[in-house]
């Protein structure tokens, strides 16, 4: 991998993500359809959190008609995602700088949309580093700029708890061996794949920078799958469910 190309960089991404989430892109594979179903073959998404921008690639690459905000609060991480994305979308793709954890990044996304509507939000792997209170307020703010019958997909590992035991159990064992298999094949670990961004030529204003702005954001406790449920419907969504489920990893929809 060469760390000064943005694709490779992007495609190494997916290569080291794949080795922590098993079926990565059948959980992408149904988001993508789902949104082909519920907003036609024009729609304007949200990716929130959108990091090096593998979900936004997936939803561009099916769908020619569609655009895309892809939000981050990650300057490195978006820094990758453009220069990977914008040579072969165009004006179909476009990245916002905004921290999901400030109250103000709703008005920046409707700023950034100029007025128009967006018909989905989205997310994967990435809304587990919110706290549950600022998960629940994310929600909110994403139901409060959907119109009627717009949608919101989340896939992420929702984690069992205490109730579970042996499903918790089995899902850290599927967990371990899915990344044993994927390092043994050679896929990057975690640390690996960010030596190399970091390493690109330039990228060390925007590493130090990444640095400085999640210095003071540890990681929150895990959340089951009944949480997101309940603060999709708390939010303001009108049906609530999951579509998809692998072990502890789901995908669960909102519809306004």
């Amino acid at each position: 991998m060469s760390s000064s190309d943005p694709a490779a960089l992007l495609a190494s991404w997916d290569d080291q993500q794949a080795a922590y989430i098993a079926d990565r892109e059948g959980r992408f594979r149904i988001m993508v359809e789902l949104l082909g179903l519920a907003c036609g073959d024009q729609p304007i998404i949200v990716d929130l959190a959108c990091g090096p921008g593998s979900l936004t690639a997936r939803v561009l690459g099916a769908m020619p008609q569609a655009r895309v905000l892809a939000v981050d609060h990650d300057p490195l991480l978006l820094d990758i995602a453009t220069r990977a994305l914008r040579p072969g979308h165009g004006d179909r793709f476009a990245v916002l700088d905004a921290d999901l954890e400030d109250e103000s990044w709703p008005v920046l996304v409707a700023d950034a949309l100029g007025g128009r509507t967006p018909d989905a939000f989205i997310s994967t792997t990435a809304l587990h580093w919110l706290t549950p209170d600022g998960l629940v307020r994310v929600y909110a703010a994403a139901a409060s700029l959907l119109g009627a019958g717009g949608v919101l997909l989340n896939g992420d590992h929702f984690r069992f708890d205490g109730r579970s035991p042996a499903l918790r159990h089995l899902a850290a064992a599927h967990d371990d061996a899915t990344q044993r298999n994927a390092h043994a094949a050679g896929a990057p670990t975690w640390d690996a794949w960010w030596e190399a961004a970091r390493a690109q030529p330039g990228a060390a204003p925007l590493a130090a920078l990444r640095d400085d702005r999640f210095a003071n954001r540890p990681a929150p406790p895990a959340t089951a799958v009944d949480f997101h449920l309940s603060a999709l419907a708390q939010a303001g969504f009108a049906e609530v469910g999951t579509v998809w489920q692998l072990l502890d990893d789901y995908v669960v929809l909102g519809v306004k």
